[in-house]
């Protein structure tokens, strides 16, 4: 049997082993493991995960899924790759240096006589006017066009595929963009307190006692709204979602036994604030993280539906819903919009409601005893 080192002897088992537990390299790995697990064992939110996971990275190259360019052309014994490269008209025996239109009777003709040409599985842009329609725009769901067309003739489900990406995409950025912001912000409050820490309080109540959307649209109506100029002016009110939590874990961090011990041994105030406090900070900011996606998503949507987000004729959500409020006689157009946003969101919720669950520290060591137990009674058999 293992006795205590000689060091060691004269302390109490318990201090001994809460000392061992501290040192040992595999916990971490142990407690991840077991968020995992955790997380598993929440079947809603382990689907969800994987659901979400397959729509995201099914329509990030959307321009392979949805395109009005055929994705590979045999023509003369040469391939050609029109999604990636300009091809003008003459390269298939055509008379206009302009670039080909695949979709002309003319050009297919020219291009099946001497090859063939592979499709995308949806061919259509989100951009791409529908012609040969067999009703006035916005056309009723048919073979052709699975879910219709909107009211300018453009296929709904290529504008759902490109308009779930950007979505995904601009809420992913500025989740992560505005809680690094946030979680600095609540670490310095946090960890120096004091003035710092009263002033930077009124500060943000006061910043986030303005209104938001007002804001946003006058902003929005001053300047030419694109990704990155509306990116930033949500990120101007976005940031402080978490820095209450973050704060709140400095407060209560900074004065424990291993922070003191660092500051004692020369530790600079960075050093410690990053290594020795973040990781646990980090846990409260993980659990949020979704639900701070699902916002980021919905202020997006919100912007486009009243017309001061994205930049006219882009592939977005809240566009489609106001399409489909300004034309009642086509529900399909709403009914589309609310479907797909209405799943990202619940996705979004319940992957957040696992995360939260997996990093609950009531559930991380259940089923297991502690080691510090197996230690004291081992002290106990010597």
């Amino acid at each position: 049997m293992n006795r205590p080192a000689p060091n060691e002897a004269q302390e109490p088992v318990s201090r001994v082993a809460s000392r061992r537990r501290a040192a040992s390299p595999i916990r971490l790995g142990e407690v991840g493991a077991r968020r995992w697990r955790n997380f598993k064992k929440n079947r809603r939110a382990f689907w969800s995960l994987w659901l979400f996971a397959a729509l995201f990275f099914g329509t990030l190259p959307a321009e392979l899924v949805a395109n009005d360019r055929p994705l590979l052309v045999r023509f003369d014994g040469d391939f050609y790759f029109p999604v990636f490269r300009f091809y003008p008209e003459t390269a298939f025996g055509g008379i206009f240096e302009t670039e080909a239109e695949y979709q002309e009777a003319e050009v297919r003709a020219l291009i099946e006589e001497k090859g063939w040409m592979i499709w995308p599985l949806i061919p259509f842009r989100y951009d791409t006017v529908v012609r040969d329609l067999a009703a006035p725009a916005p056309a009723p769901p048919s073979a052709r066009n699975w879910l219709g067309t909107d009211d300018q003739a453009r296929d709904v489900v290529a504008r759902l595929v490109y308009g779930f990406r950007i979505s995904v995409l601009f809420g992913l950025t500025l989740a992560l963009v505005s809680s690094a912001v946030g979680i600095a912000a609540g670490a310095v409050q946090g960890y120096f307190g004091g003035t710092l820490d009263l002033l930077f309080q009124r500060f943000i109540e006061i910043w986030s006692s303005l209104p938001t959307l007002y804001l946003l649209i006058i902003l929005a109506s001053i300047v030419t709204p694109g990704f990155w100029w509306l990116l930033g002016l949500l990120l101007l009110f976005s940031w402080m979602s978490l820095v209450g939590v973050v704060r709140a874990e400095f407060l209560r961090t900074r004065n424990f036994d291993y922070v003191r011990a660092a500051r004692a041994l020369g530790a600079t105030d960075l050093s410690i604030m990053v290594r020795h406090i973040l990781p646990n900070a980090m846990t409260a900011a993980l659990s949020f993280l979704p639900f701070v996606l699902s916002g980021a998503i919905t202020s997006l949507t919100a912007l486009d539906f009243l017309g001061f987000g994205l930049p006219a004729g882009s592939p977005s959500l809240g566009e489609l819903l106001n399409q489909g409020k300004n034309n009642l006689t086509a529900p399909w157009l709403g009914l589309s919009g609310f479907v797909v946003i209405g799943a990202m969101l619940s996705l979004l919720i319940f992957i957040g409601e696992g995360v939260r669950d997996a990093f609950d520290p009531r559930k991380i060591f259940a089923g297991a005893p502690p080691p510090e137990e197996t230690i004291v009674r081992a002290g106990e058999a010597a």
